[in-house]
């Protein structure tokens, strides 16, 4: 079935029929209950602006040690929440579930997010309104086996939110890769050699612009750091992470990104 049907159906079935919450089972109209959203999916503000990673009590910046020590190429990251049980279950329906009706309730959640973080710290970097907003890309076998891309999912209302530009292709994955979460903080990083591209449509509105990329979920972070790197060698004058769900920091990587 045609992902695009798929999204129609999942969003129109709530409306047609009693629904339960993706979290709790709990009878209700909506994916997610008031209860849940509230218990699970509250912003937290207390995290580093670049990593977002929460802050230690002696991190009294609003950036954390390790993005002091060694700033990664992104300048912002705004979460919804951390990947941890059981919100994950929202991530892993959308991603291998087909659940596509998650993805317009987590790119609400993400633009009440950005929202809340331009207005509370006053960012320099217009978050609300990026020139562009680009999902981060799958691989075309991965893209033909699963039928869609959840990022992709997400970014589409995200970007009308946002009322900025959506570029479907703006970066493409030109190296199939082994899953990121297979591997080793090490081998990420060699696992994303050359892994991206710009496509030539993106090219003409990179220099000077705040662009803005959107994942489901950030782990250590070598993805986004490797695609802010190419933005930034293109002239991306800011980069920022638009993301659902981050990974609390693993017990084998130091607070901070893999740089």
């Amino acid at each position: 079935m045609h992902p695009l049907l798929v999204t129609l159906i999942d969003t129109a079935v709530p409306l047609l029929l009693p629904t339960r919450c993706s979290l709790c089972d709990a009878a209700d109209s909506a994916l997610l209950c008031q209860a849940c959203q509230q218990r699970y999916l509250r912003t937290s503000t207390n995290r580093c602006h670049q990593c977002a990673l929460p802050l230690l009590p002696q991190e009294t910046s609003r950036r954390c040690g390790a993005c002091l020590a060694a700033p990664p190429a992104f300048d912002r990251s705004i979460v919804v929440t951390d990947y941890l049980a059981p919100q994950d279950q929202l991530v892993l329906a959308l991603k291998f579930g087909q659940r596509l009706a998650l993805a317009p309730l987590m790119a609400r959640l993400l633009h009440q997010a950005i929202r809340q973080a331009d207005r509370e710290d006053g960012a320099s970097v217009p978050l609300l309104q990026p020139a562009a907003l680009l999902p981060v890309p799958l691989h075309r076998r991965r893209l033909c086996e699963r039928g869609y891309n959840q990022a992709l999912e997400i970014a589409r209302p995200l970007a009308r939110a946002l009322d900025s530009t959506l570029y479907i292709d703006g970066l493409q994955r030109c190296r199939d890769t082994e899953p990121q979460s297979r591997l080793t903080l090490s081998e990420r990083k060699k696992n994303l050699r050359h892994a991206f591209l710009i496509t030539p449509a993106l090219l003409p509105h990179i220099a000077g612009a705040h662009l803005a990329v959107v994942d489901d979920v950030m782990t250590s972070g070598a993805t986004l750091q490797t695609i802010a790197r190419l933005l930034k060698r293109h002239g991306a004058a800011s980069v920022s992470n638009y993301v659902f769900a981050r990974t609390p920091k693993p017990d084998d990587q130091q607070h901070g990104v893999l740089a």
